[in-house]
């Protein structure tokens, strides 16, 4: 697989299973309507979309300059940490906005989602690279 696929197969799969989970959670947090929390769900997991292709892709780039390959678990949790991090950034104002509330109640509310999708990302990211084989990135050299 072309690490071009492999990015957009991981990307989209990804969002696919946060954007079912987020939809009835942000309905059931703040009162609103499943319609709308759907809708802003599809909007968030295409946020996410294109930021976790661009992610993975200076993941990648800085991974392969590393002297020692592979994913251990402290690449792992980098991996998450960056990726969910640079994501709260953009997500926070989209969801001010749509929910009509605060910057702060929007991180709050955040932050509830960033605890599950870390261990989502980091769990998610495991799988995957399980099923589909590590990226040529982290493969070790023979």
């Amino acid at each position: 697989m072309t690490p071009r696929t492999r990015r957009v197969l991981q990307a989209v799969l990804y969002e696919v299973f946060a954007a079912a989970f987020v939809g009835p959670v942000l309905g059931l947090a703040f009162d609103q309507p499943q319609s709308s929390t759907f809708l802003l769900a599809v909007v968030l997991s295409s946020i996410a979309l294109c930021w976790n292709y661009l992610f993975n892709a200076l993941f990648e780039r800085w991974e392969s300059r590393r002297a020692v390959k592979g994913r251990s678990m402290a690449r792992r949790l980098a991996h998450g940490a960056g990726f969910e991090g640079g994501l709260t950034v953009i997500l926070v104002p989209v969801m001010a906005l749509w929910l009509n509330t605060s910057l702060l109640v929007a991180f709050l509310a955040n932050l509830g989602l960033l605890a599950f999708f870390f261990f989502y990302a980091i769990g998610f990211t495991w799988a995957f690279d399980r099923v589909f084989g590590l990226p040529q990135s982290a493969v070790q050299a023979p």
